[in-house]
């Protein structure tokens, strides 16, 4: 009699000498190779279905070690971090834990993979991220820790990757793994990135967020890559106990009488286009609609000129500056991050305050340096767009400046996270700088809508 064999097939399951009523639920016949094909992450569900039902085979398609590696780390995990870990392990060692910047995510995981005791990826958005993940791990578990990105594909039982690199290499190491740790895990249900997840055999899964809602609502998905939600706390539920306490401010400065006619001016000019052309600017796709309908017309490209020109006049009022030289020397003893919404704007408070600027163009050496200044207090102020919204580690900024940001609740706490590190006596704030009289207002309050803003 053949025997029944469970193959890896570059990111897929394939099932060699299994009668039709043995085949589990998922796999379709591949005439191609005259075979049942099924993802590769079918393969915890397979594993156990064949089991249940006491179907003999050999199983061919798990290349995943157990991971014999000491958790050597003397910290003593927080109370909610111990809850974190034990709801993930009661799911099946699969789901999502939640917790706001600060309040030690990274740790939890480290928690997690020592408890899985499998071989494990540990994926991350930015090689910023990524140099952080592999700094942490050395001093956890000891060498040799893997990379794949960033110019390196060095494969270890322990290895820590990009979302790039993990989906692009997904076919040839999807089966090396028995445990995915997913950092930022909202990134994970773009088309793309989603591979990672769906080309990996990995039975464990743990995703990793403080913002895990998306506008979109593809964050749904999260529940069939990696899993539900199994463990949350918010900024709230620990501030002041684990995370520095904070108070958030929001400034509104008025536009010069000039400055006000031109923007009343652009407004009524692009806002005029919207209504002749009957675009709907709410929802998901509202911006898109805008951007197709200017690039038919002269009037459009006219209207999205008016828009820009809107935007610069708020965004680079010259109240703002004033106002933020105001904070800026009164927290001068502070370490302040200035955020934008573009790298102009940033280049252009550079140039003025005389401060270093970091953005997406910044090199990965000079980040670290500027960041390790930052944190001397050698360089007490930064100015960055979106750079610096998401996982970087900034232990020591206590003062965030936003002079201007998209409307989404995520940038925005992605931005109050970046200063709520803890440490003795500190006392965080954040200001928000609007323009009064402006789309700026209902744009503040649309992404204040969350309990961080909220906390009484």
């Amino acid at each position: 009699m053949r025997p029944r064999l469970l193959r890896w097939d570059r990111g897929t399951l394939l099932l060699e000498g299994f009668p039709p009523d043995d085949v589990p639920d998922g796999f379709v016949f591949d005439t191609r190779v005259g075979l049942p094909r099924a993802p590769a992450i079918r393969y915890a569900d397979v594993v156990l279905d064949l089991h249940r039902r006491k179907i003999p085979y050999v199983d061919e398609a798990r290349a995943y070690a157990n991971l014999d590696r000491e958790h050597a780390r003397d910290r003593v995990p927080r109370g909610y971090q111990v809850d974190a870990v034990e709801a993930w392990v009661n799911a099946g060692r699969r789901g999502v834990i939640v917790l706001p910047t600060g309040a030690g995510k990274s740790f939890v995981a480290e928690l997690c993979i020592a408890r899985a005791g499998r071989s494990a990826l540990i994926i991350a958005p930015t090689l910023d991220l990524v140099g952080q993940w592999y700094d942490q791990l050395r001093r956890a578990f000891g060498d040799p820790i893997g990379l794949l990105g960033g110019g390196h594909h060095e494969i270890e039982d322990i290895t820590v990757s990009t979302y790039d690199s993990a989906w692009m290499h997904a076919e040839r190491w999807g089966a090396r793994f028995g445990l995915v740790v997913f950092d930022e895990v909202h990134h994970l249900p773009s088309a793309s990135y989603g591979v990672a997840a769906e080309a990996s055999i990995a039975p464990f899964r743990l995703g990793l967020t403080a913002t895990l809602e998306r506008p979109d609502g593809l964050h749904k998905r999260l529940d069939s890559l990696v899993g539900p939600v199994v463990f949350r706390k918010e900024i709230g539920d620990l501030a002041g106990d684990f995370l520095a306490p904070y108070r958030t401010e929001v400034l509104r400065v008025h536009l010069s009488a000039a400055d006000r006619t031109a923007y009343d001016a652009a407004v009524g000019t692009w806002r005029g286009f919207v209504d002749e052309e009957g675009i709907y600017m709410g929802g998901a796709s509202g911006w898109q609609n805008f951007l197709r309908a200017c690039g038919r017309s002269t009037r459009g490209r006219e209207a999205f000129r008016a828009w820009r020109r809107s935007r610069e006049l708020l965004q680079g009022a010259p109240a703002k500056l004033r106002l933020l030289a105001e904070l800026l020397a009164r927290h001068h003893n502070g370490r302040v991050i200035v955020f934008t919404n573009d790298n102009a704007t940033v280049h252009e408070l550079s140039r003025l305050l005389l401060v270093p600027a970091i953005t997406h163009h910044t090199d990965v050496k000079e980040r670290r340096a500027l960041l390790g200044a930052f944190s001397s207090g050698e360089l007490p102020v930064l100015v960055t767009s979106r750079v610096l919204n998401e996982g970087v580690d900034v232990p020591a900024a206590d003062v965030a400046i936003v002079l201007s940001g998209t409307a989404t609740v995520r940038e925005h706490v992605q931005r109050l996270g970046r200063i709520l590190r803890p440490k003795e006596g500190k006392q965080a704030v954040l200001y928000e700088l609007v323009v009064a009289e402006s789309a700026e207002e209902k744009t503040s309050a649309r992404r204040r809508d969350h309990g961080a803003y909220n906390p009484g």
